[in-house]
């Protein structure tokens, strides 16, 4: 009898996606990776892991990695996107290529496990943290095709064990996206938005996968929703002061309206109109970026699997910003 554990990981080469393989292959998983033919391998050279190279749209190629396997980690996804149709093909009719592939293998499957984001619920609309028993309400097509693909989710709910974990804003090694805002912030500038205070749940890679890991695993978890996030809630001052020891810093502090913000967004989304790629800030990212609260509350995760965030902020943003230098990214 193989007492190794089968594991199959989607979006294993991006930033979340890798640290999951690193921390399955910690726990003895065995790991199988689906990658495209395009994705870069950097995070994943020198693992023993096994890689299936047929993308989320080649049904043959998920019946070759999903055979035996015990455990579905649904990583990928599409966060920038030209057209809304572009998000919901990236994150709903890819996930339903998974799910109608893993009916066939439903006799393993002991958990399919769906990443889902913050946006699918929406931010907090009264100051208090979202709980999973709130009406969703996502602002942006972003938040309208992860909460799509969790109601599609819900449907296979019968025919396997499912389990949906919504992440919020997280950092940590390997990210390229909260980059930026060390980036500025070394060259002496910490820039945030409006004049309101604003507080985020964020959490550290680390403690992020960790709870993939304990929700997949656990018997209460089955066909249940759950937010995977700091238990801590932080205003960007605050994460702003830690940054500050950390790389013995004083930046210039710049206090951008609400009003620039979408300013700017709206001549990136007009210039992206001539590029391949899609604008990094669009009008739906600045209404994002300047809501008052992204906070979610963890208290189901902690009560159903013992879920409790590891890494202080202190602790994440130091090991984070070594990373960056040992890289040279910073």
């Amino acid at each position: 009898m193989n007492t190794q554990p089968i594991a199959v990981v989607t979006g294993a080469t991006g930033f979340v996606g890798s640290h999951l393989v690193d921390q399955l292959l910690q726990k003895n998983y065995k790991v199988r990776c689906i990658t495209r033919k395009t994705s870069s391998l950097k995070w994943l050279e020198g693992k023993n892991i096994e890689i299936f190279n047929c993308g989320l749209n080649n049904k043959q190629g998920l019946r070759t990695a999903f055979e035996d396997a015990e455990y579905i980690f649904h990583v990928a996804g599409v966060v920038k996107s030209k057209t809304p149709q572009g998000y919901f093909e990236g994150n709903v009719d890819t996930t339903r290529n998974l799910l109608e592939t893993a009916v066939e293998f439903k006799n393993n499957i002991k958990r399919f496990l769906v990443i889902s984001s913050q946006t699918a619920a929406g931010p907090s609309l009264n100051g208090k943290p979202v709980t999973e028993n709130e009406t969703p309400h996502p602002i942006t097509t972003y938040g309208r095709s992860k909460l799509a693909e969790e109601e599609l989710a819900k449907t296979f709910m019968d025919k396997f064990p499912v389990t949906i974990c919504r992440a919020p804003a997280v950092y940590g090694e390997r990210d390229t996206e909260i980059l930026i805002f060390f980036k500025t912030f070394n060259k002496g500038l910490m820039t945030t938005i409006g004049f309101d205070l604003k507080k985020i749940s964020l959490i550290h890679v680390d403690d992020l996968v960790r709870g993939f890991i304990l929700a997949a695993e656990s018997e209460k978890a089955k066909n249940e929703i759950y937010f995977i996030s700091s238990e801590k809630y932080y205003t960007w001052e605050e994460i702003g002061e830690v940054t500050s020891k950390v790389l013995n810093k004083k930046p210039l502090k710049v206090k951008v309206p609400h009003s620039i913000v979408y300013t700017i967004a709206a001549l990136a989304q007009f210039f992206a109109m001539f590029s391949s790629k899609p604008a990094t800030l669009n009008i739906e990212k600045a209404k994002d970026i300047t809501q008052a609260n992204w906070i979610c509350d963890t208290s189901k995760a902690v009560r159903d699997f013992a879920y409790h965030q590891n890494i202080p902020i202190e602790e994440g943003i130091e090991r984070t910003c070594e990373w960056y230098k040992k890289m040279k990214w910073l």
